[in-house]
């Protein structure tokens, strides 16, 4: 039985699966046979993604992972005694059926009082950085991927658990084929990776013109855009100062102070919204349904300030006020450990989702305990970040 019982329907917007270990390759096509490779390094089994070694998920094939909620406590209180990455994580454990399949997870969310679950996958956020300079191939690997994700858990399980198809951009008409396609499998949400877009000619926003006729039809589906944390590249800038030569993300390892503090500043999904509403994509479309998720809340009131003084000394550049468009646009997932009662005082509480992250180290044991950073709001708004703001956004599409 859960913990308790609440009095209104709760929906969790960051679950997690675990991929098979062909989930990249069962579907891809044989002119890219090698692409991706699973190889024994000392004893243990890293992934290759075209020919190079990749550190950026430990165990890929996620047949030992850590314990649900092994570093909530951390993330909580800090770390006052100083312990090491391996004391705070503790002993692994055997991936359950309910990390790899949708019957059992739909029975452990039974258990966990958990109503609905946006299920978002793990190895997606490795292949479009180390393919930056192939966008076919991306395109390929992503297609391979969604046609796995559908057969293992469809996009809509039962209307409870509705896993996340991944869109990639490179090349605009791939990527409203892949569009049309997740919707005919009955996808509700997609997941597009919060950094610029790889292309042939260099990188460049999503947000630009020249993707407007995906983001319409977007639009008109009224489906929810998630932006989970990935690997947005954004590790290349940070090791030019670390005089770090590989260009890898290792975003498991302890960080020196240096990247302790850089990291702490939410620079990609900070650039990722600014781009979203300084390129005018939301005033194109204002009827998107923006949803940053796993990346805290942190980023919100610098963004905010940044706006406003960017719209009180710009206001020619910006068909709206900036800071409207986000509480129009944007739904905001905040961590766990973060100022929830304060989050909604600066973005309103339509605009707040819950997530727990589950079964993730970094995320709740428990999920529904997420309720006890609402105390002192009304049960209204307790029902409305628990559930009711993404049930709206879910059930609209």
């Amino acid at each position: 039985m859960p913990t308790r019982q609440l009095g209104f329907p709760v929906f969790d917007a960051d679950n997690h699966m675990y991929e098979t270990r062909d989930a990249l390759t069962r579907h891809l096509p044989s002119e890219y046979a090698g692409i991706i490779q699973y190889v024994e390094v000392d004893g243990r089994t890293k992934i290759a993604v075209a020919g190079k070694i990749s550190d950026y998920i430990p165990n890929p094939t996620f047949d030992r992972v850590a314990r649900p909620g092994a570093q909530e406590e951390y993330y909580k209180i800090g770390n006052p005694e100083g312990k090491s990455r391996r004391e705070i994580m503790g002993r692994g454990i055997d991936a359950t059926p309910a990390m790899r399949s949708p019957e059992p997870r739909l029975a452990l969310m039974d258990e966990q009082g958990i109503d609905r679950a946006i299920m978002w996958p793990t190895l997606a956020s490795l292949v479009e950085e180390r393919l930056r300079d192939d966008p076919d191939a991306i395109h390929a690997i992503i297609h391979a991927l969604n046609r796995w994700m559908h057969e293992q858990w469809t996009f809509n399980y039962q209307d409870r658990i509705f896993a996340t198809p991944v869109i990639t951009l490179p090349v605009l008409e791939k990527a409203q084929a892949e569009l049309d396609w997740v919707l005919e499998h009955g996808a509700k949400v997609i997941l597009i990776r919060p950094a610029p877009v790889p292309g042939w000619r260099g990188p460049r926003s999503f947000a630009l013109p020249e993707f407007d006729p995906f983001w319409r039809r977007v639009e008109e589906a009224g489906l929810i855009v998630g932006m989970h944390a990935s690997d947005s590249g954004y590790t290349r800038y940070l090791n030019e100062w670390e005089g770090i030569r590989d260009g890898e993300f290792f975003p498991f390892r302890s960080p020196s102070g240096f990247a302790a503090i850089i990291g702490g500043q939410h620079r990609e999904i900070t650039d990722t919204v600014a781009s979203a509403i300084g390129h005018g994509l939301c005033s194109r479309f204002p009827k998107l349904k923006i949803m940053p998720v796993e990346n805290g809340s942190g980023w919100v009131r610098p963004l905010i300030d940044d706006m406003r003084h960017a719209y009180e000394f710009n206001p020619h550049v910006f068909d709206e006020d900036p800071v409207m468009v986000l509480k129009r646009n944007i739904y905001v997932h905040p961590f766990h450990e973060e100022d929830t009662t304060g989050l909604i005082d600066v973005i309103g509480v339509d605009n707040v989702v819950f997530g727990s992250d589950y079964p993730h180290p970094e995320g709740m044991a428990d999920p529904i305990s997420f309720v006890d950073e609402l105390d002192g709001l009304a049960e209204e708004d307790k029902a409305k970040v628990m559930g009711g703001n993404l049930g709206r956004l879910m059930d609209a599409a």
